[in-house]
């Protein structure tokens, strides 16, 4: 998840969007760790910030499709640059280059020099292949500030924790077993923590403005991806990003960035591209109205999953493909008339929205017939002061105040945080052997001082803080996909999300400025599932068989 997930309510407040969490993990040593075997080369990580140790481990992991993989996994950290200049007096150690020409920055006054960040990954490289010509995909969540913890110990690594889905397990000890859905039967792929997130940190002066906002961020991976490709001599493996939720729109901007690298793939996972189209605080952005229409299949999803519409429908997409044609047709008409909605009008709205929603006529009508995702959590369930998940709406809680307008706190959030959040310490340090002593950070959105700046210049666009409207890296993956009309991009989504609705991705997409027949490099796949479709086993598995046939079809795309 990311940060952006949990608290869009108060960062799109201030123009920002959706998702992270935590973790947790425990092992069942006779099952659970029977493939692994581990070789340990180098140290841990020291504690002393100018030195780091990578961490080199072996393992097998059992396919569910039948088969063994066996790997080689590396914990470690590379650092970049805050600029391009900069960046290219580095080496891969983040020293000085000897014939850089620069002077190394005064010991006794380390917050003077120039900004840094030490980006710690794990690569997981499948043993006795061949490793030049092998996909290799890079994996992120988002927040924006948030570590990759959820995607590491949740989808498509060797090891996975186990949670149970829609519930909230019992505390510790937790379960981590060999992911038998992992990804590297057709992928290496590399998990990298942000900038100040996980086991990555930044140094130097104005670090925070160096790499926290939409395109520093970007930047900043850019860099990280160029190094890691050297450092391994991936330059001529197919090449995939992976993002979920800030990691898409991160996504689309360093796609951009990646000047003179084709990318094979990009998988957007509940993606978000225009802040616009956010359900969470829509209602600080009057006038654009579109974000309601956006989130209404989701409310309708969410309402059929708890039984609470008037009439139960048979099957539920059927039942979203009417809701997506009522939400820009007749609803969005309603809403761009604004006050010139008749009281006639307006009563007949509710009624066709209740029917939808499940929410009462007389509290739409109270809303204008405009309900954030904070409202719609809180209201659903209202009449048993239960509370309704944002990052997957068919979890439930206690109301934590009976009398809110919207939503307190997340219930999936809660369900899974201390499971991820355990799971990501333990691993790290019992099997990968890595961070010693050191504080995993699930999300650098912790901090007093964070801020994240939303601005950004998309391809061709005016300069940072010349433009008009709301964040939208739309334009920038519409750049990638026009510069190289080969790549081709995964558009994954739960219809129970409430952080980032399934439909406004798909909006998105049909609304990129690129050639009608590039639309054809858009693929769509949607799950029964929330923010994190990977929490579902069932749905897991069919995730990765969908994920694995794209990066066939892609890794030769000429």
């Amino acid at each position: 998840m990311s940060k952006w997930s949990r608290s869009v309510g108060s960062l799109v407040a201030a123009a920002v969007l959706t998702s992270t969490v935590l973790m947790a993990s425990a092992e069942d040593k006779k099952s659970d760790k029977k493939d692994e075997k581990v070789v340990v080369s180098g140290t841990p990580a020291d504690k002393d910030a100018a030195i780091v140790q990578d961490s080199t481990t072996e393992g097998s992991v059992t396919l569910a499709a039948g088969g063994t993989v066996n790997y080689r996994a590396v914990a470690g950290t590379l650092t970049v640059g805050a600029t391009d200049q900069q960046d290219a007096t580095l080496g891969l150690d983040g020293k000085l280059l000897p014939d850089s020409g620069e002077k190394a920055p005064d010991k006794d006054k380390p917050e003077d020099a120039p900004a840094t960040a030490r980006i710690f990954y794990t690569a997981y490289f499948k043993k006795d292949a061949n490793g030049e010509n092998r996909p290799v995909t890079f994996l992120y969540n988002g927040g924006p500030g948030s570590a990759t913890m959820w995607l590491h110990m949740g989808s498509f690594g060797p090891r996975r924790v186990i949670t149970t889905d829609t519930e909230h397990d019992a505390a510790a000890p937790y379960k981590i077993v060999n992911n038998t859905y992992t990804l590297l039967d057709v992928s290496d792929l590399v998990f990298i923590d942000a900038p100040g997130t996980g086991f990555s940190r930044i140094f130097g002066k104005d670090k925070e403005k160096a790499f926290w906002g939409t395109d520093p961020d970007a930047h900043a991976f850019e860099r990280f991806i160029r190094r890691f490709l050297t450092k391994y001599d991936r330059w001529n493996s197919p090449k995939y990003l992976f993002g979920e939720s800030y990691g898409t729109p991160r996504s689309a901007v360093l796609s951009a960035d990646l000047q003179n690298i084709d990318l094979n793939g990009i998988v957007l996972l509940s993606a978000i591209l225009s802040f616009d189209n956010s359900i969470d605080g829509p209602v600080l952005n009057p006038g654009v109205d579109q974000a309601y229409a956006l989130g209404l299949p989701t409310f309708a999803a969410t309402a059929y999953y708890h039984h609470k519409l008037p009439t139960q429908p048979a099957a539920l997409e059927p039942f979203l493909a009417e809701v997506e044609k009522f939400a820009l047709g007749e609803y969005m008409t309603a809403l761009l008339q604004g006050s010139d909605l008749t009281d006639a009008q307006k009563q007949a709205m509710a009624e066709k929205l209740h029917g939808y929603t499940g929410l009462p006529v007389a509290y739409l009508l109270k809303a204008n017939l405009r309900v954030s995702g904070g409202m719609f959590s809180k209201e659903l369930q209202t009449d048993q002061d239960t509370t309704t998940g944002r990052l997957d709406s068919r979890y439930k809680g206690p109301d934590i105040d009976p009398l809110s307008e919207s939503a307190d706190y997340d219930p999936q959030s809660n369900a899974i945080s201390s499971a991820y959040m355990t799971a990501i310490n333990a691993y790290m340090r019992n099997e990968l052997k890595f961070g010693k002593d050191w504080t995993y950070k699930p999300g650098a959105y912790m901090d007093s001082d964070f801020q994240w700046d939303l601005r950004h210049q998309a391809p061709g666009g005016p300069p940072i803080g010349s433009g008009e409207g709301g964040t939208n890296v739309m334009p920038d993956l519409a750049y990638t996909m026009k510069s190289n009309p080969k790549t081709k991009v995964f558009l994954a989504g739960g219809y129970y999300d409430l952080a980032t609705p399934y439909f406004e991705g798909k909006y998105e997409m049909h609304h990129l400025p690129i050639p009608q027949k590039l639309q054809a490099n858009i693929s769509y796949h949607y799950y029964q599932a929330g923010h994190m479709i990977y929490v579902n086993d069932n749905i897991l598995h069919q995730f990765h068989d969908d994920l694995a046939t794209f990066i066939k079809s892609t890794e030769s795309a000429h």
